[in-house]
């Protein structure tokens, strides 16, 4: 043995343990009536960890969390990264065969699941063979082959396994929100989950005093922004059940909440809503705005009506995100600010040359919190590269932006046809694909149009077959029937042909341009 030191390594999970010993008797997470402090919090992780770990699994596992918002859920999904494995959650908003397919790409062994998702699960066990028996673990329920959650800690020790992490092992991976086929698994590795929660604690003054309110789904990464840096700093997580104006203002005012993230279509709702009137929103001190641009008179309302401390994000899970922060709305109202710290991004043209400032083109991005690869797709992660002067791989965005001579940025159009509504990233293909099985449709494009409440919605645009005679409205419903929530169709409008180019491939733009210049209705 050499008479070396160690390079010690901050993970987060250790940081966790930290908080366990120091503010043992601090409340870590609250959600609805349930409360755990630091060290109950730290304990539970440490119980699941072991029970996993008793169970043979272990470093380089996958376990699935299908679970609704809940302090159990944040234990299981921190439980499993104690025991050094990867934790894939997935989303609530998909069908049962959309998370089957999911939990099998993941390569998962195990499977947390809430009582909302059971039954769809148990019909689509086939389709997840690799999840081993007396690895379904079961929160809010009872059912044959599935562990209660409360059984499956029971009797394991609180403190923490004996398990090596590395920088470099697997944390989560985090699915694309319905990309073509099956959609992509972003695999993030420790030092980059690191990097995003203290990068983002720095960039929102998220200290161990915050109290901070989540308000959208654990399993989304953009709830992760304001989740992971108030667990880093050790201070306070609320986490709505689900959200609703009302107790959002309630939430506030009682707890005394300093930091909250929303999407765009949130932050409308509570604008429109009168009780935002006798709100008492004073101990806010970061708003933080991401999964679609804010409007501008929306903007300009929420640092208003609701605080002016706004950060706005531009980002994507893959990895790197810019911030504007709220001294800088004065000046650069436009943008969506510079790079979080530990980021940096370039704008190139499509032979892959760096424009100049003010010209227009693919955003690529470099850094501590870019993803290892693209779950078992070479060839997709390899298509994201692009290298720079140095040799480094930069991440394309398929976004188009511009940078002004002070390296803020701009976004001057989104992914050619991704829709997002909600904040939830909604792309046509999928759509398409389950519009066009039905047996009166030839061919179908689905577009994003403008919504006052989601920010943009789905629309079909469908040919019908020779001879028939297209009955809108049971197509919709026959459609929607087969989507995921954030997927289904506000409307679908009967097309004669649709433009297209030498290769026969559907001009979107064209399709989408009346809705938003010339103010076209459905």
């Amino acid at each position: 043995m050499h008479d070396t030191l160690d390079r010690p390594q901050i993970n987060i999970s250790d940081v966790i343990a930290r908080h366990g010993r120091h503010k043992a008797r601090k409340p870590a997470v609250i959600c609805g009536e349930a409360m755990r402090d630091w060290g109950d919090f730290d304990a539970n992780v440490s119980r699941i960890a072991h029970a996993l770990q008793d169970r043979g699994f272990g470093r380089g596992d996958r376990v699935a969390v299908v679970m609704e918002n809940s302090v159990e859920m944040l234990e299981a999904v921190f439980g499993i990264i104690r025991a050094g494995c990867c934790a894939a959650p997935l989303s609530g908003m998909l069908t049962p065969e959309q998370m089957a397919r999911l939990v099998a790409d993941s390569r998962a062994r195990a499977l947390f699941a809430s009582a909302a998702y059971a039954q769809g699960l148990d019909a689509q066990r086939a389709a997840m063979p690799g999840v081993a028996e007396g690895a379904r673990i079961a929160h809010g329920f009872d059912a044959p082959g599935w562990t209660p959650f409360a059984a499956f800690m029971a009797g394991k020790p609180a403190t923490r396994p004996q398990t090596e992490i590395t920088p470099e092992d697997e944390f989560n991976i985090i699915y694309s929100s319905g990309t073509t086929g099956t959609p992509k698994g972003i695999v993030q590795t420790h030092a980059a989950r690191g990097h995003f929660a203290w990068s983002n604690a720095v960039e929102m003054a998220i200290n161990a005093s915050a109290r901070s309110l989540t308000t959208t789904p654990l399993y989304s990464n953009g709830t992760w922004l304001m989740m992971l840096p108030t667990i880093f700093a050790g201070g306070t997580l609320h986490v709505m059940p689900a959200f609703d104006v009302g107790a959002f203002l309630e939430t506030v005012e009682r707890e005394g909440i300093t930091h909250t993230f929303m999407v765009p279509a949130q932050f409308i709702m509570i604008l429109s809503d009168p009780r935002l009137a006798g709100a008492n929103l004073s101990s806010l001190r970061g708003v933080l705005s991401a999964g679609s641009p804010l409007r501008g008179e929306v903007k300009r309302d929420v640092m208003a009506r609701i605080s002016p401390q706004l950060y706005e994000l531009y980002g994507f899970s893959e990895g790197f995100a810019s911030m504007l922060k709220p001294d800088e709305h004065a000046r650069k109202f436009t943008t969506v600010g510079t790079p979080v710290l530990g980021f940096e991004v370039r704008v190139i043209d499509d032979e892959g040359r760096e424009c100049a400032p003010g010209e227009p083109g693919e955003i690529v991005a470099y850094g501590a919190g870019m993803l290892r690869d693209y779950n078992d797709a070479p060839e997709q992660t390899a298509a994201l590269i692009w290298r720079d002067e140095r040799g480094r791989t930069f991440i394309r965005s398929g976004d188009v932006g511009k940078l002004d001579a002070d390296g803020f940025l701009s976004i001057v159009d989104r992914k050619k046809d991704m829709i997002v509504s909600g904040g939830f990233n909604v792309f046509p293909t999928d759509i398409e694909a389950v519009v066009a099985g039905h047996p009166d449709v030839w061919d179908a494009a689905v577009i994003g149009i403008p919504h006052d409440k989601w920010g943009e919605t789905c629309l079909a645009l469908v040919i019908a077959r020779p001879g028939v005679t297209l009955d809108r409205e049971a197509v919709k419903l026959w459609a929607n029937d087969r989507l995921a929530m954030h997927q289904r169709l506000a409307a679908v409008e009967p097309r004669a042909d649709f433009p297209r180019n030498a290769l026969g491939k559907v001009i979107k733009r064209e399709l989408r341009d009346p809705y938003w210049t010339d103010g076209a209705k459905i």
